[in-house]
C-alpha cells in the first residue's frame, strides 16, 4: 500500500511536539527539585522553634504553637513558600509530561496508519517507542507526588535519544523490506521495546541510588545540589524501585528474545544463530539476571546497582554500536 504522506507529516510533527513537551516538563521538575526543601526538613525546623519558644516561656512541652514573638522572622515563612512552590512545579510539570506522552504515543499510531504496519520497522522507529515505553513506565511508577521530580532524571537520557533519533536517525515513512513483512515484527519488537523502556527508569533508578550512597549528607546543605538531593527518596527506596522495575522487564525482555528466535527459524531456518544483536541481547538478558541474583544476596546491593547500570549501557550498545557499527543480519531493519 502507498504511504499516506499527510498521516506521515502529522506523525514527525507529533514527535517534535512530544520532544519539546517532554524538554518543559523535565524543566519544571527539576526546577522542583531546586527551589524547594522536603517537609521533613520544614517540620523539624517548626519544632526546634516550638521547643525554643517554650524554653523561653518556662513550659517543659513543645507541642503547643510557640507565640508569634518567639519565632524567628523569615526563615521558617520563607521555606514553607518555597516548599509550597515546589509542589506546584512538581504537578506542572507532571501534568505536561501527560501531554507530551499522548503526543508521544498519537505519533507513534500516526506512524503505523500512515504505513499501514507496525511502526518499529527501523531504528528512529524503535527509539520512539522505547522512549514512549520508559515515559509511560515513570509516569506509572512515579505517580506519587513526592516521587514526581523523579521523573525528570528520567526525561534527561529519553530527550537524549529522542534528539539523536530524530535528527541522525530518521527514516521517511515507508513500507519495510520483504524480511521484516511477518507478524511477528509486532510481537518481537513491541516486546523488547517495552521492555527497554522499563529497564532505562530502573538504570535510573540505580544511578541516583548511588548517587545518594555516595553523598549521604548532601541533602543537608543548603545548596542547590543539596536541595535537589534533599527531595529525591532514600537509598533504600530507590533500590526498591529499580528491583522491582527490573522485576518486571526481566521476563519481558527474556520473551521477546523468544519470540525473536521464534521467528529467526520461520525466516531463516534455525532458532539461534550467534548474530551479533541475538549475542548482545543475550549478554544484557544474563546481566540483567546476575543484577537479581546480586540483589538477592546479603551486602551486595551496591554491586548490584553497578550490574544494573552495566545491563543498560550493553542495551545502549547494542542499539547504537552494534547496529550503527557491526554488520550483521539486523542490519537489513535500515536507519
Amino acid at each position: 500500500m502507498d504511504v499516506n504522506e499527510n498521516l506521515s507529516r502529522f506523525s514527525d510533527l507529533s514527535f517534535g511536539t512530544a520532544l519539546t513537551i517532554y524538554v518543559i516538563a523535565m524543566v519544571l521538575l527539576l526546577w522542583s527539585l531546586a527551589s524547594a526543601r522536603t517537609r521533613t526538613s520544614v517540620v523539624t525546623q517548626k519544632a526546634e522553634l516550638v521547643g525554643a519558644g517554650a524554653s523561653s516561656g518556662g513550659s517543659t512541652s513543645i507541642t503547643s504553637a510557640p507565640p508569634a514573638d518567639t519565632r524567628v522572622p523569615g526563615r521558617v515563612v520563607d521555606t514553607t513558600v518555597r516548599v509550597s512552590r515546589g509542589e506546584k512545579l512538581a504537578k506542572m510539570g507532571y501534568a505536561v509530561l501527560i501531554v507530551g506522552a499522548i503526543a508521544h504515543v498519537a505519533s507513534i499510531v500516526l506512524r503505523g496508519f500512515a504505513t499501514h504496519r507496525a511502526p518499529w520497522g527501523n531504528m528512529y522507529e524503535f527509539i520512539s517507542i522505547t522512549c514512549a515505553a520508559g515515559v509511560i513506565a515513570g509516569l506509572i511508577v512515579l505517580r506519587r507526588p513526592e516521587q514526581r521530580p523523579l521523573l525528570s532524571f528520567v526525561l534527561v537520557p529519553v530527550a537524549l535519544l529522542m534528539f539523536f533519533g530524530g535528527e541522525y536517525l530518521y527514516t521517511q515513512a515507508a513500507p519495510v523490506v520483504p524480511a521484516l513483512k511477518s507478524y511477528w515484527l509486532a510481537i518481537h519488537v513491541s516486546i523488547v521495546s517495552i521492555g527497554s523502556g522499563v529497564f532505562l527508569v530502573s538504570g535510573v533508578a540505580s544511578a541516583l541510588y548511588l548517587i545518594k550512597r555516595k553523598y549521604p549528607d548532601a541533602s543537608d546543605s543548603d545548596s542547590v545540589w543539596g536541595r535537589i538531593l534533599s527531595r529525591v527518596p532514600s537509598a533504600e527506596a530507590l533500590d526498591r524501585l529499580a528491583y522491582r522495575t527490573v522485576v518486571f522487564a526481566f521476563p519481558l525482555f527474556g520473551l521477546g528474545v523468544i519470540c525473536g528466535a521464534i521467528w529467526a527459524e520461520s525466516a531463516w531456518g534455525r532458532f539461534w544463530g550467534w548474530d551479533p544483536k541475538e549475542t548482545v541481547s543475550f549478554i544484557a538478558w544474563i546481566i540483567y539476571a546476575a543484577y537479581l541474583h546480586a540483589r538477592a544476596t546479603a551486602g551486595w546491593r551496591q554491586a548490584a546497582a553497578w550490574i544494573n547500570i552495566a545491563g543498560f549501557v550493553a542495551m545502549l550498545f547494542n542499539l547504537f554500536i552494534i547496529n550503527l557499527v557491526v554488520s550483521g543480519l539486523h542490519s537489513y531493519a535500515g536507519l
